[in-house]
């Protein structure tokens, strides 16, 4: 199968987010939008791409919920490249140990560049903070997720299947003299029951903060998926301004 690669320098990132408490002292709401994207016509070439993305969060003494969604677009020449859509809402609870948590999750997903018709995963794991300071976090975890989906093979082939994969997860947080901060979040899903069925997905970034609220800002968005022979590598530069209230 062709590898698929998407490389795009951004033009410009709007970010609006917000941040209050409701009903109680302990209870805690953020949300968050963001936009890029980057025309490009030359003489010879016309393509462009955009991006979009939305987080909610609601978060208490002992219980965090997290929803999310992004849709990438875009074309060259004329040509589909991008219409990928992926959401998913998930939730920590701290009840047990210090530094441990359980989790869990469902997603939406469908991608053009990824081929996938759509797909659902939804299950359940357990997750552990190694370090949990103000300039460095590093967290791991683990879990099972059932997944039913439908991959475009080629034109004609479409593969429909549901598997059970093990989630393992390692996101990081690094904050130099708060004003270089370092972010990942890099998951590896393994099929439990075949060892060349896995999917990868990598989303890091480093911001140098020019001002309290804004940031110069690159990142790298990268996902594979085994079973179709796919992979797609999203580069962006740009600006991020935000906005607490």
């Amino acid at each position: 199968m062709r590898k698929s690669y998407t490389c795009i320098i951004l033009s410009s990132i709007i970010s609006v987010s917000g941040l209050k408490a409701q009903f109680n002292d302990s209870t805690f709401y953020h949300t968050s939008y963001s936009t890029t994207g980057i025309i490009n016509k030359t003489n010879d070439v016309s393509s462009y791409v955009l991006t979009n993305a939305f987080r909610f969060n609601v978060s208490r003494n002992d219980v965090r919920l997290n929803a999310n969604a992004s849709w990438i677009y875009g074309s060259q020449q004329s040509r589909l490249t991008n219409n990928d859509f992926t959401s998913s809402l998930d939730f920590n609870l701290y009840k047990t140990l210090p530094h441990f948590y359980y989790w869990g999750l469902a997603t939406y997903d469908k991608s053009f560049s990824l081929k996938i018709v759509e797909r659902y995963q939804a299950g359940l794991g357990a997750a552990y903070n190694v370090f949990d300071k103000p300039d460095f976090a590093l967290n791991i975890s683990d879990g099972v997720l059932y997944e039913n989906s439908n991959l475009k093979i080629n034109d004609s082939t479409n593969n429909r299947y549901r598997v059970f994969r093990n989630s393992f997860r390692l996101r990081y947080r690094l904050v130099v003299k708060e004003v270089i901060v370092l972010n990942g979040t890099n998951l590896l899903q393994n099929a439990l029951n075949a060892n060349n069925d896995y999917i990868v997905n990598s989303v890091n970034s480093l911001s140098f903060k020019l001002r309290r609220w804004l940031s110069l800002t690159a990142s790298s968005t990268y996902n594979r998926i085994q079973r179709t022979n796919r992979e797609n590598l999203l580069l962006t530069f740009g600006f991020t301004a935000e906005k607490y209230f």
